[in-house]
């Protein structure tokens, strides 16, 4: 499968939940998709003014495209997630994110056309970003990696991130 036609199908299964841009320039590297979900939930009694608790979730996708993976790809996914995503997406350029945030995951979603070396299976799955905002009182970030090569058909992620693994593998299957 062509990593074009790939990077399509999946744009296309995320479209249902989350709003896309495309393409997403980030200090002006071009990259071709940005995906960003919000979820906000509340309890309160009897009526709203009565609030209990509200939470506020995000996830943010980041499609990078490459031909092969190598580790100055990885460094910089990883300056990416710390230097970009979590400062100005969660953070909107102050200390801490917005009252009633739970949660950021900041997935960096790469497709790769050639298969991966066993040292860059290794550095996909150690990659690890996690940051709390007032010991978690405040939520957290946690950066998912995800890596689908289209030679082998296969997909790589870190260990939070295993849970996307089954979006990537079942979108290999072609959809007629």
């Amino acid at each position: 499968m062509e990593s074009a036609d790939y990077l399509d199908q999946l744009l296309q299964k995320y479209s249902g939940t989350f709003d896309i841009f495309k393409p997403y320039v980030i200090h002006g590297k071009e990259y071709p998709a940005y995906g960003y979900f919000f979820s906000h939930t509340e309890k309160y009694v009897l009526v709203r003014e009565a609030n209990m608790w509200s939470a506020d979730s995000y996830e943010h996708i980041l499609f990078i495209r490459a031909q092969e993976l190598e580790q100055p790809l990885i460094d910089e996914a990883y300056a990416l997630v710390k230097d970009y995503m979590e400062p100005v997406l969660v953070c909107r350029g102050e200390a801490l994110p917005a009252p009633g945030h739970m949660y950021s995951y900041l997935t960096i979603s790469l497709i790769v056309d050639k298969p991966l070396s066993r040292q860059m299976r290794k550095a996909v799955k150690r990659f690890r970003f996690e940051k709390g905002y007032r010991f978690n009182v405040r939520g957290f970030s946690q950066a998912h990696i995800v890596c689908a090569t289209m030679e082998d058909e296969r997909v790589y992620t870190n260990y939070v991130g295993r849970k996307a693994a089954k979006l990537y593998h079942d979108n290999f299957r072609k959809t007629e």
